[in-house]
C-alpha cells in the first residue's frame, strides 16, 4: 500500500506539519523524532525527492532549457547532464520551448520561481531580455552552446572545427566551394563555423567560394539543396550541420547524382546517423554528452558559490570518410 505523509502523521501520532517540517530538514524534538522515523521503517514510505525539494528551502533541482528535444546535439547534451547530476544527487528538470523566443524567456523565469537551484540554458541566441531575465532571478545560470562575457558558458569550439574543415577541403584539391550555413542570429553555428571555415581559405586566390543559407531541418536543406546543385558549379558543399548535409544527400540522389562523385559534402556535429547511412559523411565531431556533464559539474559548483571559469571550450575532432573525394 502507497503511504502518505498523512498516514505517517497518523500512525506517529504527531500534525501532518510536523512530519513534513522532520522529512525537510526541520527542528523537531526527540521523543517525536523517534515516533516519526519508526512509522516510515514500520511502512516502508519513501518521501518523493522532487516534491520535498520544491518544499525545501534550497532545492536540488536544476532547471534545464531547451530549444528543441528531437536533436542530437539536444538529446545528448541532456544525458550528459542528467547522468553527471545523478552522480552528485541532483535533480533535472526539462523545459522545452519548441524555438520560441517567447517561451525560452517565460521558461526562466517560471523555473526561477519553481526555486530550481540553477538553470542551464541550451541557448540558439542571447537576446537582452535573456540578460534582463538572468539578472533579475537571482539564480546561477550556465548557457551551453553559446557564449557571453557576463554569463557562464559552456561552448563547442565551433572556429577552429570550421577552420580545420576548410583547411582539409583544400587538401582534398576543392577550388568551387559552397558554403550552406544558417542565419548569423546564431552565433555559434551561423557565424563561428562560417568565419573559421573563411580564415583556412584565406591563403589562397584561387579559390571560387559561394555562401548560402537554409534552415535547421532536413526538409528545407533539402529543399536549398536543389536549387543549388542545378547550377552544377561546384565540387563540394560543406554544410554547418550534418542535419543539413543530409539534405544535401536527399536533394542529390532525387536529382540522380552520386556522391562523392559528383559533388563531395561535409557536415559539423558527428551525429550517430552520418556513419550509418552511405556515403558516410565527413564531419567535425562534438561531443555533447561531455559538454552537457561539464556544464553539470560547473553548475553545480556555482551553486556551492566555488569558482569556476567563465568559458569552458570543448574539444572537436574531424572524422573522415566516404562523402569527400579528391578532386
Amino acid at each position: 500500500m502507497i503511504r502518505t505523509i498523512a498516514d505517517i502523521a497518523k500512525i506517529a501520532g504527531v500534525a501532518k506539519s510536523t512530519v513534513s517540517r522532520y522529512l525537510n530538514g526541520g527542528s523537531v524534538g526527540e521523543a517525536t523524532k523517534k515516533k516519526i522515523e519508526k512509522a516510515i521503517q514500520d511502512t516502508g514510505y519513501t518521501p518523493n525527492p522532487f516534491a520535498q525539494s520544491l518544499k525545501a528551502k534550497k532545492t536540488n533541482i536544476i532547471g534545464t532549457i531547451v530549444p528543441r528535444l528531437d536533436s542530437y546535439a539536444s538529446s545528448q547534451t541532456l544525458i550528459g547532464i542528467d547522468e553527471q547530476l545523478k552522480e552528485w544527487n541532483y535533480q533535472m528538470l526539462i523545459s522545452n520551448t519548441s524555438q520560441d523566443l517567447d517561451r525560452e524567456i517565460e521558461s526562466i523565469y517560471s523555473l526561477a520561481k519553481q526555486k530550481m537551484a540553477g538553470i542551464i540554458l541550451l541557448a540558439t541566441v542571447i537576446t537582452d531580455r535573456h540578460l534582463k531575465a538572468i539578472s533579475e532571478i537571482h539564480i546561477p545560470v550556465l548557457l551551453i552552446g553559446q557564449e557571453h562575457e557576463e554569463i557562464h558558458s559552456v561552448i563547442h569550439d565551433d572556429y577552429h572545427a570550421g577552420l580545420a574543415i576548410g583547411k582539409y577541403v583544400l587538401e582534398k584539391g576543392h577550388r568551387k566551394i559552397a558554403f550552406l550555413g544558417v542565419t548569423e542570429q546564431d552565433i555559434a553555428v551561423g557565424v563561428k563555423r562560417k568565419t573559421g571555415f573563411q580564415k583556412a581559405l584565406e591563403a589562397r586566390d584561387d579559390i571560387d567560394v559561394s555562401y548560402f543559407e537554409t534552415e535547421f531541418n532536413i526538409p528545407a536543406a533539402q529543399a536549398a539543396a536543389m536549387k543549388l546543385l542545378d547550377s552544377r558549379e561546384h565540387s563540394i558543399i560543406v554544410c554547418a550541420t550534418d542535419n543539413i548535409a543530409i539534405g544535401v544527400l536527399k536533394a542529390a540522389y532525387k536529382q540522380g547524382l552520386s556522391i562523392p562523385r559528383d559533388v563531395s559534402v561535409t557536415g559539423f556535429g558527428g551525429y550517430d546517423v552520418t556513419e550509418a547511412i552511405h556515403p558516410g559523411i565527413t564531419t567535425a565531431k562534438f561531443h555533447y554528452k561531455e559538454a552537457g556533464k561539464k556544464a553539470a559539474i560547473n553548475m553545480v559548483e556555482l551553486i556551492q558559490e566555488r569558482p569556476v571559469e567563465k568559458l569552458t571550450t570543448m574539444n572537436f575532432e574531424i572524422i573522415k570518410r566516404e562523402s569527400v573525394d579528391t578532386v
